[in-house]
């Protein structure tokens, strides 16, 4: 049975079953799911926990096993957590926890919680997990995507009586929160707490929130692509400036750039050659965000535009390792800045303004 963090705490109300797995890439969503999974087994009875975590090629199975099936002189009821950070159990690993999945079947004095990280496509497909899948209630925890940040944080604000005004101006205040906690969901939930502790319920004002909420916000190198092409000009510039700041290597910047660029030519030269759009974006890898971005875009992407796009990303690929190109800035960022606005012009819908994201 597959759930979404959203129907999670309906089903506990309706009921436990023997085997739960969390699988995703954002820790207080993690957190938060198994701690919910936590608290209503502690309600039915589940008193005794044991936790367990694969660190390496050499962790003990069968320890596991037996764990899953034995119970101490002090409970009769055991809580039995496992956490495999890798999200690869290896051969014998895959083995252990589709026994595991078999052995919790109908189980009554057993509760299985196996959290996992974000899993590929073959890794959900795989014999293991198909059977915690099957026997089982898996929970698929996905990050908050920067367009629905606003709204996140407007509803963590309600949950402790809190909220912005209503209009433009509460709209303005969220997407300002948003900028400074970008990326770090777990310092936006503190940021969020700290309000509570400052301000009493009701509505906050902008200068309540710029004053109590610090600027935490974490870039990823490869969320600025997405930006780029989102022709997000002014959160791109802010991600530069923040991935910057944060020491991150200009040569991976300019990977995910060109790696952009040369997918963006590889499918409009499949598309020329009559491959279906579909067929084109899958075997270039490009999915999830980038798929819907990609067909938008490519319908109105010139074969020049692309031509100049791919020389300027090779120019900036000799900066970034210690060459002087003609017409271009020698530091390296301003070359990447450069760069990425080429690209983040090129993505705006045509008499579209740059969107702030």
């Amino acid at each position: 049975m597959q759930l979404s963090p959203n129907q999670l705490t309906n089903h506990l109300q309706k009921g436990l079953r023997s085997l739960y797995t969390l699988h995703g890439d954002e820790p207080l969503l993690i957190q938060e799911a198994a701690d919910a999974i936590r608290s209503a087994a502690r309600t039915q009875g589940f008193t005794e926990r044991s936790s367990h975590t694969v660190a390496g090629a050499h962790f003990d199975w069968s320890t596991l096993l037996a764990a899953g099936s034995s119970l101490s002189l002090f409970a009769d009821k055991q809580l039995l957590e496992l956490n495999i950070p890798s999200g690869k159990p290896g051969k014998d690993g895959g083995s252990a926890l589709q026994q595991l999945a078999e052995q919790s079947r109908g189980s009554q004095s057993t509760l299985t919680l196996i959290m996992l990280p974000r899993l590929d496509k073959l890794t959900r497909g795989s014999a293991w997990f198909e059977a915690l899948e099957s026997l089982g209630v898996t929970v698929q925890v996905e990050s908050i995507e920067r367009k629905a940040l606003p709204q996140w944080i407007a509803q963590r604000l309600a949950l402790q009586g809190q909220r912005v005004r209503a209009g433009e101006e509460g709209q303005a205040l969220l997407q300002f929160f948003a900028d400074r906690v970008e990326g770090n969901l777990l310092a936006a939930h503190q940021e969020i707490q700290k309000l509570a502790l400052l301000f009493a319920p009701g509505e906050l004002s902008f200068e309540q929130v710029e004053s109590a909420v610090l600027n935490v916000a974490r870039y990823d190198v490869f969320k600025l692509s997405e930006a780029v092409l989102g022709g997000q000009a002014l959160r791109v510039q802010r991600m530069l400036d923040g991935l910057r700041a944060e020491g991150e290597a200009e040569v991976l910047v300019h990977y995910a750039l060109s790696e952009d660029i040369r997918a963006l030519k590889r499918v409009k030269d499949a598309l020329a050659a009559g491959q279906p759009m579909p067929l084109a974006l899958r075997e270039q890898r490009v999915w999830g965000v980038k798929e819907r971005l990609f067909e938008r875009l490519l319908p109105r992407l010139s074969e020049a535009a692309l031509a100049s796009l791919l020389q300027a990303a090779h120019q900036v690929d000799g900066i970034v390792k210690g060459l002087k190109q003609a017409d271009w800035p020698v530091d390296n960022w301003q070359a990447l800045q450069r760069l990425a606005m080429m690209l983040c012009s090129e993505c705006l819908l045509p008499g579209s303004p740059a969107r702030a994201g």
